[in-house]
C-alpha cells in the first residue's frame, strides 16, 4: 500500500503519472476533478495504450477488441461522463470459434456442437470428461493440468490447447494455472462444451459471456482522447514522446522522474508517482538501483507481444461476428476481428476491415517481417482457411504492439511479490496500476479501478491496497445476466474507507494496397 505522504494538497503536490493508457489517464482525471494537477508522461505519440484507436487512410482499428462493460458503477459513470449517449453505443456481442473448417457457436450450443463434432466424437469427449473427473491429473498447477482435470483431455485438445499455444507461444504445460483459473472460470468455454454435449440433463443458462456492451463510435481510443482533453483543460499536462528512463529516489521516496525524447532528457520533480509502465521496467529504472536479487526478479518477468494485419474486403466477405477465434492448427492466426461489426464508424461504405491477430514475441520471425510480407502472409492464411479468396482483399495495414500481455509462467508470482515488496519498502510514494504496471491480466475496468484508488491514496481519501483489487480469482465474466460480470474484489478496509470519506504503446506500420486479381 502506497503511503499518502505529506499532507499537502492541490497545487502543492507534484504528481507524475507514467503512461497515458486507461489507468494513467483515469488517475490524472480523478486527480484533476479534485483540483490536483498531474503531469502524464507517455512514451508513444498518442494516448490510449493498447486501448488506442489506430487510423490509416480512413480505416480505424481496435487493437484486440475492447468491450466496455463492468459492474462497477463508478467506472461506468466515468465512461458516460466522458462520452455521452450516441457517442457511446450499445452493441450486441457475437463471436464464434473456427475449427476443423467449421464455425462453432461461442459459447457452444447443443445442436451446433453435436453437428460439428459428430456423435462418435461426442461420446469420446463425454468418456474423456468422465475419466478426468474420476482420475484427474496428478499435477494441476499448469494450464494443461487444470483444464484437463475439469473438462477432460479431448475437450482440452479441441478447444484449449492450440489456441493457448498460439497466444502464449509455449506449451500449456509451461503456463501457470492462474491463467486458466482467472480467465476460463466455471461457466466459460469448457463448461459450455460439457453442457452442450449432455443436453438430456437440461442446458443451464451460460452467463460467462455478456451479450451486450458499450462501445465508443470511433473505437476505444475515442474515450481516452476525450479523457486527455478533459485532463488538459483542468490544468494537467499530457506529454507524449516521453520514455521514462530513470526514477531518482532517496529516504524511501521517489523525488524525480526522468524521461527522454530524441536524446533530450527532462527531469520532473515528484511528490507522488502513479505508474502504468511495465512493472519490471519501473523497477529497473530506479536510481539508485535495487539489489541484484530484485533486478533478477524483474528480468524474470516476461510479456507476449501482438500484431494485427488489417485487411480491407467487401462487406459481403466479412461475417456477423465481432470476432472469431481460430483454433485451426494449420495457421498461425489466432483471432479475427471484424471491425465493421464493432462499429460502422470504423469502416467505409460497402467495405469492412478484418483484423488478423497474431500473438508473437518481439524479434521472432513474424515480428521481423516487413509490412508488405505480413499483409501477404495474412492473405494466404485467410485463403488456407477458406474464408476469403486472395483477390477480394483490397488493402492491408500492419500494427505492432509490444508488451501487450503479461506472461504467467511458473515463477511470475514470486517475482511480482519480490518487486512489490521492494517498492513498498523503498519508494512508498510510487504506486503501480493497470495491467502492465502490476503484471496482472486486468480488464480495462480493473485497471481503471486501481488508478482511481491510487488517486484516492494521493488525495488522502482512504488507504487502499491496490493489490487487493482483483486479487481474488472470483472476478470474471460470470454473474448477473445484465452485465455478465462479477464486481471487482476490493479489500474490506478499502470499502470502509471509501464509504466514510468525502469527496501504453503501439507502433503502426505503413499501409499497402495489394494488386487485385
Amino acid at each position: 500500500m502506497a503511503a499518502a505522504g505529506p499532507t499537502t494538497h492541490g497545487r502543492d503536490r507534484d504528481v507524475v503519472v507514467i503512461g497515458a493508457g486507461p489507468a494513467g489517464l483515469t488517475a490524472a482525471y480523478h486527480l484533476a476533478k479534485a483540483d490536483v494537477p498531474a503531469t502524464v508522461l507517455e512514451a508513444d505519440d498518442v494516448v490510449g495504450g493498447l486501448s488506442r484507436t489506430v487510423e490509416r487512410e480512413g480505416w480505424r482499428f481496435d487493437l484486440g477488441g475492447h468491450r466496455f462493460f463492468t459492474k462497477s458503477a463508478e467506472v461506468e459513470a466515468l465512461w458516460r461522463e466522458l462520452l455521452p449517449d450516441g457517442e457511446l453505443m450499445v452493441r450486441t456481442r457475437r463471436s464464434r470459434i473456427f475449427y476443423r473448417g467449421r464455425f462453432f457457436d461461442y459459447p457452444l450450443r447443443p445442436l451446433n456442437a453435436l453437428a460439428n463434432l459428430g456423435p462418435v466424437e461426442t461420446v469420446r469427449c463425454l468418456l474423456s470428461y468422465a475419466h478426468a473427473r474420476l482420475r484427474p491429473p496428478a499435477d494441476t498447477s499448469t494450464f494443461e493440468g487444470w483444464v484437463v482435470a475439469r473438462f477432460g483431455r479431448r475437450l482440452y485438445e479441441h478447444f484449449f490447447r492450440t489456441y493457448t499455444e498460439k497466444v502464449w507461444g509455449v506449451p500449456p504445460t509451461e503456463i501457470a494455472s492462474d491463467w486458466a483459473a482467472q480467465r476460463i472460470k466455471s461457466l466459460s468455454l469448457g463448461r459450455a462444451a460439457v453442457e452442450a454435449l449432455r443436453p438430456w440433463q437440461g442446458r443451464r443458462q451460460v452467463t460467462s459471456l455478456i451479450e451486450r456492451f458499450l462501445y465508443p463510435q470511433l473505437g476505444p481510443g475515442m474515450m481516452w482522447e476525450r479523457c486527455r482533453e478533459r485532463v488538459e483543460a483542468a490544468g494537467s499536462k499530457v506529454v507524449t514522446g516521453q520514455a521514462v528512463t530513470r526514477i531518482r529516489h532517496r529516504n524511501g521516496r521517489a523525488v524525480a522522474v526522468e524521461a527522454a525524447d530524441a536524446g533530450t532528457v527532462t527531469s520532473y520533480p515528484c511528490t507522488d508517482v502513479v505508474s502504468s509502465m511495465p512493472l519490471p521496467e519501473l523497477v529497473a529504472a530506479m536510481d539508485p538501483p535495487p539489489p541484484a536479487h530484485v533486478m533478477a526478479a524483474a528480468a524474470g518477468l516476461g510479456f507476449r507481444d501482438f500484431l494485427t494485419v488489417s485487411l480491407v474486403v467487401p462487406a459481403s466477405d466479412g461475417f456477423e461476428d465481432n470476432w472469431v477465434y481460430v483454433h485451426s492448427p494449420e495457421v498461425k492466426l489466432g483471432r479475427i476481428q471484424n471491425f465493421g461489426a464493432w462499429s460502422p464508424y470504423l469502416v467505409q461504405d460497402g467495405r469492412t476491415c478484418l483484423g488478423l491477430e497474431y500473438f508473437v514475441s518481439e524479434g521472432d520471425e513474424l515480428w521481423e517481417l516487413d509490412d508488405e510480407d505480413l499483409v501477404d502472409f495474412g492473405i494466404r492464411e485467410l485463403a488456407t482457411l477458406g474464408l476469403v479468396p486472395p483477390d477480394r482483399v483490397e488493402a492491408g495495414y500492419v500494427v505492432r504492439v509490444p508488451k501487450a500481455y503479461p506472461v504467467y509462467d511458473e515463477h511470475y508470482r514470486e517475482h511480482v511479490a519480490t518487486l512489490r515488496g521492494w517498492l513498498e519498502r523503498h519508494v512508498v510514494n510510487v504506486q503501480p496500476v493497470g495491467r502492465n504496471g502490476m503484471h496482472r491480466y486486468n480488464n480495462q475496468d480493473h485497471s481503471m479501478l486501481t488508478a482511481l484508488r491510487a488517486a484516492d491514496n494521493i488525495l488522502g481519501v482512504g488507504h487502499h491496497d491496490l493489490w487487493s483489487i482483483n486479487i481474488d480469482d472470483d472476478y470474471h465474466e460470470e454473474g448477473e445476466p445484465d452485465t455478465g460480470r462479477s464486481a471487482p474484489v476490493v479489500s474490506t478496509t478499502s470499502v470502509r474507507a471509501a464509504r466514510t470519506s468525502s469527496p501504453r504503446g503501439a507502433s503502426a506500420g505503413s499501409g499497402r494496397r495489394p494488386a487485385a486479381g
